[in-house]
């Protein structure tokens, strides 16, 4: 690739962010087509069916302790060799090929068209009055009840879920993508497909009933590690692109520790405060109330435009860190 003064070879990382960036963006995640995430799941439930055959009941105790160790280490770890070894495999084979691999693969990490389209599946029929068909969609999503859901209650799951997911889905892995692009070796593929496998084992797993409490111990706190500093550096720049960061950043310290989650509550803050919108309040889950801290303050209503404000906002996030990394990865390569 070459620009005035600038020569950037195929295989940069800097090349690799942005094809994958625009994979994201014009194609997504077509349906049907292989995926990690796909390949991931298939191996925890054959593991976790081993287990549970090898096991006995109860599902608790050091036993599954160590089990749930070993399908972290093994899912995590085997998931960025696999990813590293691809890579290099088909870079041997012809540049081209190495950088078609990485960025794809890269691409699969992300999530931003995912989410979008997820949230316009709900906003359509919504906005079109068939709150049946909007429940139905967003049941897809959530895991409330979403059977008796008001308009305004499927609007604030709706927002939920997508600002949420913007961490989880979007800038946590663009996060570990970045990281992997300044270490020379590494890659951004590799580290971005790792943390996709904590957060899918966190997914999958990761819960504190049973049968999981202790098999999926060991993911769901690796996850809430990965997340916690992708998360802040998410809120940090939501509030910068807010125009208020003293707002959104104290609205953060206020409502966020309320939230169990220790990333959760801060990503759907930090998107509520920006918005002047509040998230949280009571909800349903398998018949049973369960009530959520409440986060920001509910100035304005969550309306179809609050939506895809906050999809907005997650796509400035994004370009602002995209921009950012892509500058400092060219810079040696420039003329002085």
């Amino acid at each position: 690739m070459e620009s005035v003064g600038l020569t950037v070879g195929a295989e940069h990382p800097a090349v690799i962010l942005a094809i994958a960036a625009l994979l994201d963006y014009a194609i997504g995640d077509p349906w049907g087509w292989p995926h990690p995430v796909r390949v991931m799941g298939w191996a925890i439930d054959r593991y976790t069916r081993a287990v549970w055959a090898w096991g006995q009941k109860p599902f608790e105790g050091w036993i599954y302790r160590w089990a749930g160790v070993g399908l972290t280490v093994t899912l995590v770890g085997g998931s960025a060799l696999v990813a590293w070894g691809l890579i290099a495999g088909a870079t041997r084979l012809h540049p081209l090929l190495g950088l078609g691999v990485h960025s794809v693969m890269l691409a699969s990490c992300f999530a931003g068209r995912s989410l979008r389209a997820a949230a316009i599946e709900v906003l359509t029929p919504l906005t079109a009055g068939d709150r049946a068909a909007a429940r139905s969609r967003l049941a897809m999503y959530v895991g409330r009840d979403t059977d008796n859901l008001s308009e305004p209650e499927i609007l604030r799951a709706l927002l939920e879920t997508v600002t949420e997911n913007a961490t989880d889905g979007v800038t946590a892995p663009l996060f570990y993508a970045l990281v992997g692009a300044f270490l020379p070796g590494v890659g951004s593929a590799p580290l971005a497909i790792a943390f996709k496998a904590a957060s899918t084992l966190d997914s999958t797993v990761g819960y504190r009933r049973s049968p999981y409490t202790d098999l999926g111990w060991c993911s769901a706190k690796l996850d809430d590690l990965l997340t916690w500093l992708p998360c802040r550096v998410t809120v940090g720049t939501i509030a910068l692109l807010s125009g208020r960061p003293g707002h959104v950043l104290g609205l953060c310290r206020r409502d966020a520790p309320q939230d169990p989650s220790p990333n959760a509550g801060w990503s759907e803050c930090a998107y509520a405060a920006a918005l002047d919108v509040q998230v949280g309040g009571l909800n349903y889950y398998q018949g049973v109330a369960k009530e959520k801290p409440r986060l920001g303050e509910a100035i304005a209503p969550i309306t179809p435009a609050v939506i895809q404000q906050a999809l907005g906002l997650t796509r400035r996030c994004v370009l602002l860190w995209l921009a950012g990394a892509i500058a400092a990865l060219l810079w040696p390569t420039l003329p002085l």
